[in-house]
């Protein structure tokens, strides 16, 4: 067995200063609930717990370990999963759905830091539990860092890579010192999105390897089967330890939760039409538009819910593998960007409900759209504002828009035009480089929507001369592709929150451009990229965050690197009429975790 590296941590010997301890922080300013709070504000505090859902998810499983590279893309739902809710694994705080990014106690029932973040001190509230009835103890999130660091996937093996020293103080507390690669949003990645496992019921031997055998957690719910590669059920844990205390008052609101799998998304829908899945979030306008004249809807068996969140656009696109020759030039990347016709893919495809995205953060203060850049902005942009569109740094800056035709010929002209300054001229009717080599590429997609809107972009491509080939792959070749940066040009989703921060590093940074597993699709490695990262991590004001944010926006756009799509200013969701929801919608928009079975309250 291969022995850990051990932290440099002191075991209860020097007692660090202390500071005053806190119920919950923030990103900026101080978190909006106080100490003496009951309940998150959008929950329903009084639900009776009860009943049963089921989800169903596209894919399917091997592992019962979600934090390790071999099942990263393969891993049982629900486990960790910010979607469902963490129900086997808890962080050590639990981030509030109704604040751009505030915490407040979980595993630890307060924390400690200081004004410049240089440390953060985990005190753990006595009464956490594992499933086994052990207590959560100092040393279990000492293993955890331990153990994550050497045997984890990205992000989790990085957790360490900030921090100087880990200190034990006393029996429930630890303290971790940062070093100069911290910046003033690690100790809250540390403290929400860093599962802490249980010393005494793991084999760090073998603990990098997949397995199906269930594990200890301190969560809510139990394994109560596991059928592999079709279906995970969870029971209630009538032990749990955290069910009063505030952060989780109004979740877990099932006795049993399954979730099911399904090899592709109309396969999910339709068991969704017939009852076996009882919740059915849709990404899709065609689909919310068109899809739902079956019986159960009409008898009211099936209700479609919209929800309107408070939150950024993000982006989804068809982004350029730059770590492919034939994308290496920003030129060249605009001209096949003008070259997709989204006004007719609106009005023919999506029963016009899209709008197009462009900005990572649009309908938001921290999008570059109608904000001229100001002296905040510019002194973080230095010399990189001389690679920026004018238009965008003015905020002016627009897509053009098509006459929906398919075949709008000014709009394809400045394609034309963008791609001659790539170096690419039209010859005998095929797109050319000088060496006469023709301008060729792939897309990867994933389901029939994708291939649809890339069967659109491949006719306007080809009216300029540029062959786009077609490959539609199953769920777990495009998971494995994906995470290994297989493909010339993928359809991807990056969501944007209302506190961007560390996962921009994932996406965009240089470091992060040849890790596999990691979310830097479009294989970027810029030092100016990398320099406007920094500063929205270390923006210590609102205000010099939202500059640093702009100025970021303003060269990931002006970068080209994806092909802009669509999005929608609601969230779709249909579900059965016996699961109800709080009547308040957070920020964030809806959230799972604390609807529940109306059935139990009866």
């Amino acid at each position: 067995m291969r022995r850990l590296i051990p932290l440099v941590f002191a075991a209860c010997l020097a007692v660090p200063a202390a500071a005053e301890p806190l119920h919950g922080i923030a990103m900026h300013g101080q978190p909006a609930l106080p100490a003496d709070y009951a309940h998150f504000p959008y929950v329903k505090p009084d639900v009776k717990k009860g009943g049963s859902i089921r989800y169903g998810v596209v894919g399917t499983f091997d592992s019962l370990n979600p934090f390790i590279l071999k099942s990263m893309r393969t891993t049982a739902r629900g486990l960790w999963d910010p979607q469902f809710g963490h129900l086997l694994y808890e962080p050590l705080m639990q981030r509030s759905a109704d604040e751009p990014f505030s915490l407040y106690g979980l595993l630890a029932e307060s924390v400690e830091w200081d004004e410049e973040r240089t440390f953060i001190q985990f005190n753990l509230n006595p009464d956490a539990k594992w499933s086994d009835g052990q207590p959560v103890t100092a040393d279990d999130v000492i293993f955890t860092m331990e153990l994550l660091r050497d045997k984890g996937r990205t992000p989790f093996s990085n957790r360490l890579t900030p921090v100087e020293k880990v200190e034990k103080v006393g029996e429930r507390s630890v303290r971790f010192t940062f070093n100069d690669k911290s910046d003033r949003e690690f100790p809250l990645i540390l403290a929400t999105a860093t599962p802490i496992l249980p010393k005494h019921a793991i084999d760090p031997g073998t603990f990098d390897q997949s397995s199906l055998k269930v594990p200890v957690g301190s969560g809510p719910y139990l394994i109560k089967s596991v059928t592999p590669g079709e279906r995970i059920v969870y029971e209630r844990d009538a032990n749990y330890w955290g069910r009063n205390i505030p952060a989780k008052i109004g979740f877990d609101n099932y006795d049993r939760i399954s979730i099911e799998y399904f090899l592709q998304e109309n396969t999910l829908f339709e068991a969704f039409k017939k009852g076996l899945v009882d919740v059915y979030p849709d990404g899709s306008a065609t689909n919310w538009a068109r899809a739902y004249d079956f019986p159960a809807v009409r008898n009211g068996e099936v209700v479609k819910e919209t929800f309107v969140p408070e939150l950024p656009t993000g982006m989804v696109g068809f982004v350029f593998n730059t770590r492919r020759p034939v994308f290496a030039n920003p030129d060249v990347r605009e001209g096949l960007a003008l070259a997709l016709d989204f006004e007719w893919a609106n009005k023919n495809l999506y029963e016009g409900a899209y709008t197009r995205t462009e900005s990572f953060w649009q309908n938001s203060p921290l999008s570059y759209l109608d904000h001229p850049a100001d002296a905040r902005e510019l002194a973080i942009l230095g010399p990189a504002k001389d690679k920026i569109d004018p238009a965008v740094l003015d905020g002016t800056y627009r897509l053009p828009r098509t006459d929906a035709s398919g075949a709008d010929r000014n709009v394809l002209r400045q394609a034309v035009d963008a791609l001659n300054r790539g170096g690419y001229t039209i010859k005998n009717g095929r797109m050319s480089d000088q060496s006469g080599n023709p301008l060729r590429f792939e897309i990867m997609t994933q389901n029939q929507g994708q291939e649809k809107l890339a069967i659109a972009y491949q006719r306007t491509l080809r009216m300029i001369g540029v062959e786009l080939l077609i490959r539609t792959v199953d769920d777990a070749q495009y998971q494995a592709r994906s995470s290994t940066f297989d493909y010339d040009m993928i359809f991807k989703s990056y969501p944007s929150t209302l506190s961007p921060g560390i996962e921009q590093v994932g996406r965009w940074a240089s470091l992060s451009r040849d890790r596999e597993g990691s979310n830097n699709f479009a294989g970027v490695a810029d030092p100016d990229l990398d320099r406007a990262i920094d500063a929205l991590l270390s923006s210590r004001s609102r205000e010099n965050f939202e500059a640093a944010v702009r100025a970021y926006d303003r060269m990931l756009i002006s970068g080209h690197y994806l092909v802009p799509l669509y999005h929608v200013p609601e969230q779709w969701v249909a579900r059965r009429n016996y699961i109800g929801y709080p009547d308040r919608t957070p920020l964030y928009g809806y959230q799972l975790p604390v609807w529940f079975d109306k059935r139990a309250q009866d």
